[in-house]
């Protein structure tokens, strides 16, 4: 079951509206019929709307699925929807880039993200909808935060409606709090106290297991966030972009994770393990510390309780190194959605009205919930899911890949978690808000990027590895550096995307 997200009753400090003047519920034309007869009124026929978009559970929706029916029923559309497996987003992507390039374009179009080449080059050729004039309309759309909105528009104007989530929340360090009282120490605030944290559950072994990790290395980049004090792959220094690696601090982010190596706090073979693997190590008490979203984490942690119920996976608020407390901001949205040209002006109007219930608090509850009294039930405040609920495929792996209200806490929760637990997600949350670090380059294009930079980003990844493993010396990574810095097609990729991100800024501004 995917994550659900927070309840009414405990108090969202963000709420959408559910009314909304562009409503495609309505359906009535308000005139009389053919015959003459002045008291009933004429139904539109429902509009059919063809869609394409993923899903990342074991089954997708059937067409008769009963979130489907509601959907049509509230906005008065008839739902043809493809479901295109998510599970391998490159899969997912590749099969986006063939719908594009043979223009049978379904009415609305889940796209990877709006960076997407193929994509950026049909909206230059004017194929889709600038929606920009339109959005104002649609109240609830309108509660997604406008950072949002920037990120995924394209010289300014906005073709594609993101599909919204929390900015905080995401990926972070996450500690095993049971076994820091079990050790009379405290939640680690410092780089420093992190790594006295993990040598002390390497060498204490609080849940007496003889091959225990300090970190599973699983989302290790996170750190490298906590020593640069950027988010993601480029950060700005006074106005102009550099790529966080030549950033001093990632260069000390990589001793310090071959120190952890060195001593043995992290797992000798981390560089080849699955996902699976990193869990692994975490849910047998064999690590202290891992990275995840807040609600994956504690879907995790309610599987441990069926062996150990003291389990306390306590997600970080933030880390300090030389720079201040950090956490990194997540970008909003899971991916966008894109309509056609051709479809008619009043159809597309539709298609934004159906997108906007879905944006509305009712909209949002039918996506992550369901029914009330079939797929979830209400006890203490909180929305319980039923067997129906997993049966109907209610929740974020596929209605959510569609229709979000934005709820800055949808990360806090997730099914079976106490009310407790929830308030201290809560108040994390609230915590990275404070300090979050933005990634500045999400939206941001360069052409030279496109064609070269994955060949970059390998070598610089693969020597950070080497390093940490002791397989090549940190000044091999100081040199690899330089002669990135010093490439005629890497300063290119500097120089195109800090124009793009210049024209980004005086566009905002």
């Amino acid at each position: 079951m995917a994550a659900m997200a927070l309840i009414i009753a405990l108090g969202s400090s963000l709420t959408a509206c559910s009314g909304n003047a562009n409503n495609a519920g309505t359906g009535s034309t308000g005139e009389g019929n053919a015959a003459g007869d002045n008291d009933s009124v004429k139904q539109e026929a429902p509009v059919t709307i063809k869609i394409m978009s993923d899903f990342t559970i074991a089954q997708p929706p059937s067409a008769d699925n009963p979130i489907v029916k509601e959907f049509e029923k509230n906005t008065n559309t008839k739902l043809d929807i493809t479901w295109v497996s998510g599970a391998n987003w490159t899969d997912y992507v590749d099969r986006i880039n063939v719908v594009l390039s043979s223009g049978d374009l379904p009415d609305l179009l889940k796209l990877n993200d709006v960076t997407n080449p193929l994509f950026q080059q049909m909206v230059y050729q004017g194929v889709f909808w600038d929606l920009t004039p339109y959005l104002k309309s649609y109240p609830n759309l309108m509660t997604y935060p406008e950072s949002v909105w920037n990120n995924t528009s394209i010289d300014g104007k906005n073709y594609v409606i993101p599909v919204a989530r929390p900015l905080n929340g995401f990926v972070f360090t996450n500690i095993r709090k049971d076994w820091l009282d079990k050790l009379g120490l405290e939640v680690p605030k410092t780089i420093d106290d992190f790594y006295n944290m993990l040598k002390a559950f390497k060498e204490q072994k609080p849940d007496g297991k003889a091959d225990t990790y300090g970190y599973t290395m699983r989302g290790h980049e996170v750190l490298d966030g906590v020593f640069t004090n950027s988010n993601g792959r480029w950060k700005d220094i006074g106005g102009e972009l550099i790529d966080a690696n030549f950033d001093p601090g990632m260069r000390e982010a990589i001793l310090f994770k071959k120190k952890l190596f060195d001593e043995g706090l992290i797992p000798p073979d981390f560089s080849v393990m699955k996902d699976s693997q990193f869990w692994d190590l975490a849910t047998t008490g064999r690590a202290g510390a891992t990275a995840e979203t807040i609600e994956a984490q504690f879907r995790w942690t309610y599987d441990q309780w069926k062996r150990d119920p003291q389990v306390d996976w306590l997600p970080m608020s933030t880390l300090t190194y030389k720079d201040g407390p950090y956490a990194p901001e997540y970008r909003g949205y899971i991916g966008v959605l894109a309509i056609p040209k051709k479809v008619s002006e009043e159809k597309m109007k539709k298609i934004l009205s159906l997108l906007d219930f879905g944006a509305s608090e009712e909209g949002g509850t039918l996506s992550l919930y369901g029914i009330k009294g079939v797929h979830y039930n209400e006890e203490n405040g909180m929305k319980v899911a039923t067997e129906q609920a997993v049966v109907d495929s209610v929740g974020v792996g596929a209605f959510g890949k569609l229709f979000m209200r934005y709820d800055p806490y949808m990360y806090a929760y997730a099914p079976g978690m106490t009310k407790e637990i929830f308030d201290r997600n809560k108040q994390v949350i609230d915590e990275r808000a404070k300090v979050a670090k933005p990634d500045v380059a999400i939206g941001l294009v360069s052409e030279t990027d496109i064609k070269l930079g994955a060949d970059y980003t390998k070598k610089m990844a693969d020597m950070k590895t080497q390093v940490i493993m002791g397989k090549a010396k940190i000044e091999d990574w100081d040199k690899l550096i330089q002669d990135i810095q010093n490439d005629a097609n890497y300063k290119k990729i500097t120089e195109e995307i800090n124009r793009a991100y210049k024209e980004r800024l005086a566009l905002t501004q």
